[in-house]
């Protein structure tokens, strides 16, 4: 892994990865996590695809801009304080919402959140992402993503209950 990796164009990575249902496997960071929620798939999806209630039960999120949820729509937020610019890639309802997005200008995300109705009712919700940019792992670790994706899975399987 290269300090220095800052991945494809964001064009690239939006059309030949997001859209794809993939990331980026050789960014500097890449993460996947997965909870089951006794919640049906339609009830996990109208919490999720709602961003502007985000703010309203999603630690540390504030959503500065959005438009309609759908594919080649942009939205403009805060994570933990960091401001991002955000394109959705795919707007499959009840099944995936992911987009790409960037901040500081140098660093390129693939966030892809897939759900699967299981038997009685569950959701299974899986949480995947990839992170590149010159020096991130200088000051950006996957446990601190991880530890992001887990809270972020808690506070949905909470609003969604």
């Amino acid at each position: 892994m290269s300090l220095l990796y800052s991945g494809p164009s964001l064009a690239v990575l939006h059309e030949e990865y997001a859209a794809r249902g993939r990331v980026d496997p050789d960014a500097q960071l890449t993460s996947s996590s997965r909870l089951v929620v006794d919640v049906p798939v339609h009830r996990v999806w109208a919490v999720m695809a709602d961003l502007r209630a985000w703010p309203s039960w999603a630690s540390r999120i504030r959503i500065l801009e959005l438009g309609d949820v759908r594919p080649g729509a942009s939205f403009r937020w805060r994570l933990n304080g960091v401001p991002l610019r955000s394109r959705f890639a795919v707007v499959e309802p009840e099944r995936e919402l992911t987009w790409t997005g960037t901040f500081l200008g140098r660093y390129r995300a693939v966030d892809r959140h897939v759900l699967e109705s299981l038997e009685g009712g569950r959701t299974r919700i899986t949480v995947e992402e990839s992170l590149a940019g010159p020096l991130l792992p200088l000051f950006y670790r996957e446990p601190m993503l991880r530890a992001n994706h887990e809270r972020w899975l808690s506070d949905l399987a909470r609003a969604a209950a």
